[in-house]
């Protein structure tokens, strides 16, 4: 069964651009992390300042989160990130903190 995931963040004043920019030159190797995670359909959106991410987990959240969080490319992406955007990890997985789904239609 495939997982949902979702999380959310904040891009900092007037780096909207800045932070697209980077995402439509996401690196390779962050590409290939992802797919190894099982991560597919990973999508964001954003309204005014506010960013909203959407991903699903073929081989489960627990198992991307934690793919995620041991990765030095997941590191260095963030470092990447962090002028542009504020994101708070979640503290036991490393990862984004992950939404609590409230409703579904299939």
């Amino acid at each position: 069964m495939i997982e949902r995931y979702a999380w959310k963040a904040t891009v900092k004043p007037g780096m909207l651009d800045e932070y697209k920019r980077r995402h439509d030159n996401i690196w390779p190797e962050m590409k290939d992390l992802l797919k190894s995670a099982g991560i597919r359909n990973y999508t964001i959106w954003n309204v005014g300042s506010e960013l909203f991410g959407y991903y699903e987990c073929e081989k489960g959240a627990e198992f991307a989160a934690r793919t995620q969080a041991q990765s030095e490319i997941v590191d260095r992406w963030n470092e990447y990130m962090k002028d542009v955007m504020t994101m708070e990890l979640d503290p036991e997985t490393g990862a984004q903190p992950k939404l609590e789904q409230v409703f579904f239609l299939e």
